[in-house]
């Protein structure tokens, strides 16, 4: 009896150690791949904010909420058996993906800079949505913002199996639901942040606390810019992800020309004494946005010179 119990503790012990060394695997591929995905993230929490505001201050959670719970349908749903299948079954696919969704975010950016350029500032309510009742614009804006999610959790998802491809498949079906779950809760916290800063800060405003009250008189003062400067930073991470993916897409394929020059100014940056590894990255960032822009701004003018040259003809 005594020799049958110590030899079903030391299976337990042995099913305990392996378990451990997965999630040790598990833990140590998401982190790997979550810090490959961090551009992605930044797009994604800079952009967000955008379709919570503009609401009464009681819809502003329940709006960012449902964009949360389709931001986790989009990855459990639909991008991570996705994924997975690529994986399996066409792992060949996963760059080329990567590449296109890429040039999706360089073309957004571009689009934005181009009509930021030639309009001007837009106003915060476009004449369309003057006519639709609030409900419909909520809807409306939860289902543009799922949208836009979709392509920025594909990139994660993407980004995130190519840094855990050579792992068994449990390994990397775990890892990405780590990733996709860690990475909603964490951008949708902070979107809840933002969005219900001007809130926070006229709750704080109202309190006896001198030092208290003119926090709160700055977080209402610091909402307009830091909303400006969210729109920038998601313009300026949609052209140097997008870039970026294309840059890494033409080295895998060993098209290397513009890989190698972007590289060569890198390595010349982090010549810098003392601050070597941040210029270096600053060059290699500037690189891939203007190679995004670049590529989203010939996709930006293809996609509205084809249908003016097409209507022109057909007249």
């Amino acid at each position: 009896m005594a020799s049958g119990l110590a030899a079903l503790l030391d299976d337990i012990a042995g099913i305990a150690k392996l378990a451990a060394a997965s999630l040790d695997d598990v833990t140590g591929a998401a982190g790997k791949a979550s810090s490959k995905a961090v551009g992605v993230v930044i797009d994604d929490t800079a952009v967000t904010p955008g379709y919570a505001v503009g609401f009464t201050p009681e819809r502003e959670l329940p709006i960012v909420w449902k964009i949360a719970m389709g931001s986790l349908r989009n990855k459990f749903l639909i991008l991570l058996p996705g994924a997975l299948l690529l994986s399996a079954f066409a792992p060949w696919a996963v760059t080329p993906l990567l590449m296109l969704g890429g040039t999706y975010l360089c073309f957004e950016a571009a689009e934005k800079v181009i009509e930021a350029i030639a309009h001007g500032p837009e106003d915060d309510v476009a004449p369309a949505e003057l006519a639709l009742s609030s409900k419909e614009v909520e809807r409306q804006k939860v289902s543009g913002a799922i949208r836009t999610d979709l392509i920025l959790s594909a990139e994660i998802m993407a980004i995130s199996l190519a840094t855990v491809s050579e792992r068994p498949l449990a390994i990397q079906a775990a890892s990405l639901a780590v990733v996709g779950f860690l990475i909603t809760v964490g951008v949708y916290g902070v979107v809840g942040f933002i969005v219900k800063m001007d809130d926070i800060g006229l709750h704080l405003a109202q309190r006896k606390a001198r030092a208290v009250r003119a926090f709160g008189r700055g977080l209402v003062k610091a909402m307009p810019p830091l909303l400006s400067g969210l729109t920038l930073v998601g313009t300026a991470a949609m052209l140097w992800v997008g870039g970026g993916i294309i840059v890494h897409g033409l080295e895998h394929y060993h098209l290397s020309p513009v890989p190698q020059l972007i590289h060569g100014l890198q390595h010349w940056a982090e010549g810098a004494p003392a601050v070597g590894a941040i210029t270096g990255w600053l060059v290699f960032a500037t690189s891939c946005a203007l190679v995004g822009f670049l590529v989203g701004g010939i996709v930006a003018g293809a996609l509205h010179v084809i249908p003016r040259r097409a209507h022109a003809q057909a007249q």
